[in-house]
């Protein structure tokens, strides 16, 4: 069998039978990032991507912007889990004939993103390839009672996402995106997401990857999807790239949100469907897969 044949999240499976986990482990393959043993109230977050040019971005885009991507889709897997970035490494691959000051540029990309959100370059590694590769792998932490999952979803959940979705790479949003981790601390510490994620790879994709997580089903209400500017509903579907928070919260907690929601300014929430019991109502999905 071939990799395409099994596609980037059946080789997933695949692999998940030749990664050994402890006992110590909370949380290993199959969310935003692993869980780990920290300390007495809180859990150590790991999370990487990996960047590839002309799959994840080209050489014509500005090298800042690239760098930013690199660091803050991983700052995005941290805020999914409802925790904050600390520590990261940043792996490279180079061709030989590369300018210098562009891969300085990339990491000026890197350097702006983690001051902002108080992250630590502190080391890494570099090789020599024939396209550009950058891998970050990015530590966080979280404390225990607001670890957010994407397996909590239950029947009656209302679904949500923080912003409008779709054509994020047309639009060269995808390189400029701030991760959502003021949104998302803000819910863990006021309401606490049954499940919560990024959406890296489209809202229907990534909803399904809740769905099954949690063993439940969702009908979602088309006309209540956020579409950016010039996006149709196909797109904000299953465009990804728009590293929005996706999460559910209980029909009282949703009310209560809304509530919330109508006096003030400082974040808004859309409410875009509602989680069901029948795992069988699952979302027809179109996003983008590595080896497809």
């Amino acid at each position: 069998m071939k990799i395409s044949q099994l596609g980037e999240f059946g080789l997933i499976e695949a692999l998940k039978h030749y990664a050994p986990v402890s006992k110590a482990v909370i949380k290993g393959i199959g969310d935003d990032a692993a869980v780990l043993p920290f300390s007495k109230d809180k859990y150590l977050l790991l999370t990487t991507d990996m960047l590839a040019e002309d799959t994840h971005f080209t050489r014509r885009m500005p090298p800042q912007s690239i760098g930013h991507k690199a660091l803050a889709c991983n700052i995005s897997d941290i805020a999914a889990m409802g925790g904050w970035p600390t520590f990261a490494v940043v792996s490279i691959g180079l061709p030989k004939n590369l300018p210098v000051q562009l891969i300085k540029d990339v990491y000026k990309g890197m350097q702006s993103v983690a001051r902002e959100f108080n992250v630590s370059l502190v080391g890494g590694d570099t090789i020599k390839t024939d396209k550009i590769v950058i891998n970050v792998a990015l530590l966080g932490l979280v404390e225990k009672e607001y670890l957010t999952t994407r397996e909590g979803a239950g029947p009656g959940d209302w679904i949500f996402v923080t912003g409008p979705l779709g054509g994020s790479f047309k639009s060269s949003r995808h390189l400029n995106f701030t991760p959502r981790l003021a949104q998302a601390r803000f819910l863990v510490e006021n309401f606490k997401p049954n499940a919560m994620m990024d959406i890296s790879d489209g809202l229907a994709g990534d909803l399904n990857h809740i769905l099954h997580a949690s063993k439940v089903g969702a009908r979602l209400d088309h006309a209540s999807i956020p579409c950016q500017k010039g996006a149709s509903l196909s797109q904000a579907l299953n465009d990804g790239e728009d590293f929005e928070l996706l999460f559910t919260l209980s029909s009282l907690k949703s009310r209560s949100l809304m509530e919330w929601q109508a006096k003030q300014k400082s974040f808004y929430f859309y409410p875009i469907g509602t989680i069901t019991a029948d795992v069988k109502e699952k979302i027809k999905a179109k996003s983008f897969t590595h080896f497809s």
